[in-house]
């Protein structure tokens, strides 16, 4: 069913003028980024954060630049689905001195250097350059070269979740974006995507989750997202996917996007998977049958982090998406082997 939320079409400041509270004006979404994030004081609960990812056949990275007050968080990680091999490179800043990330996102570029671990986020109008180098566990050196490119008139999925008026998340959420690139790892080259492609890049595409709120201290949360062709081929399907932490809010941060077009979904939808086997299939379905969907996972990445106030455990799969969603004009549309991922995630932050 079409979303019950009211869509935003101006710019808009995501807090009142003192950056404490949320401003009444911001609340609901919109197909493109409008919110300039005002935040001010708040002090232990602020967080802030870019993270990006590629979605490559059998390859997954991600590349995440984040300020969460006490803490600042910034790495690169990949994967080889085909094989279980996997790496990267984390580091933690106390305090996140030294890092901060723009009112408006993708407003400015993003750079952290560390000996072990170098990260630029650069934008463009219509491309992100993700680069990074950094030294692996194992004294391999790893390099990354990436465009994500915005096509022309693609939309994403931007809401605010308000769980009251002290504590609220601006989420910009993007999908089904063409990527290209290279993943260097010693003496391993892959380069992925089709830069020369008339859709710059069909087998690579491009995520980002941009964050600016205020959290309660405990959360839980889902989150899934994919691309790729519809069955027939006539189509881009993106799903953008979240569930719990948005409960009782009146706002989801659920939407397909078609062809470069949001559909934005309102209902909360029914997740079922086990948090204790992970690699058995993930089932989102929504009420009416409309949006019903199974990923197959072949990798879990499975983390842990205890480091000062912040505690968090995370199972993130990926795989294939198979099912059917719903399309704009309330026709269902059949997907198959759609590159995609699936999270819980567990927060005391």
């Amino acid at each position: 069913m079409p979303t019950h939320e009211a869509e935003l079409t101006e710019p808009v400041d995501l807090c009142a003028p003192r950056g404490r509270r949320l401003s009444p004006d911001a609340r609901g979404w919109s197909r493109t980024p409008l919110h300039r994030a005002n935040l001010r004081g708040g002090w232990g609960r602020t967080k802030r954060w870019d993270y990006w990812a590629v979605l490559a056949q059998d390859l997954a990275i991600s590349v995440v630049y984040a300020d969460v007050d006490y803490l600042g968080i910034v790495g690169v990680w990949w994967a080889d689905l085909s094989t279980g091999d996997h790496g990267g490179r984390e580091r933690t800043v106390p305090f996140a001195r030294g890092m901060s990330l723009p009112d408006v996102p993708g407003s400015r570029t993003l750079r952290y250097s560390h000996p072990q671990l170098e990260v630029e986020i650069r934008p463009d109008r219509d491309r992100v350059a993700l680069k990074a180098r950094w030294l692996e566990r194992d004294d391999r050196h790893g390099r990354l070269d990436a465009e994500v490119v915005l096509p022309d008139g693609h939309e994403s999925v931007n809401v605010v979740v308000p769980w009251s008026d002290k504590r609220f998340q601006f989420t910009s959420k993007h999908q089904a974006r063409p990527a290209h690139g290279e993943l260097i790892v010693g003496d391993d080259h892959r380069r992925f995507g089709d830069e020369g492609g008339p859709s710059g890049g069909q087998d690579a595409w491009g995520v980002l989750d941009v964050g600016r709120g205020r959290w309660p201290y405990s959360t839980v949360w889902n989150w899934a997202g994919g691309a790729g062709r519809s069955a027939d081929g006539r189509h881009t399907v993106g799903l953008q996917l979240g569930a719990r932490w948005t409960q009782g809010t009146g706002a989801t941060e659920n939407g397909i996007i078609i062809d470069g077009r949001v559909h934005k979904l309102g209902d909360e939808h029914e997740w079922s998977y086990d948090w204790d086997a992970p690699l058995k299939p993930w089932h989102v379905r929504s009420a009416d049958g409309s949006l019903d969907l199974e990923l197959t996972p072949r990798f879990d990445r499975h983390a842990r982090t205890n480091a000062l106030m912040l505690a968090t455990e995370v199972h993130q799969v990926f795989g294939r998406w198979r099912g059917r969603v719903p399309g704009p004009d309330g026709e269902r549309i059949e997907v198959d082997q759609l590159l995609g991922f699936a999270e819980e995630s567990r927060s005391r932050w």
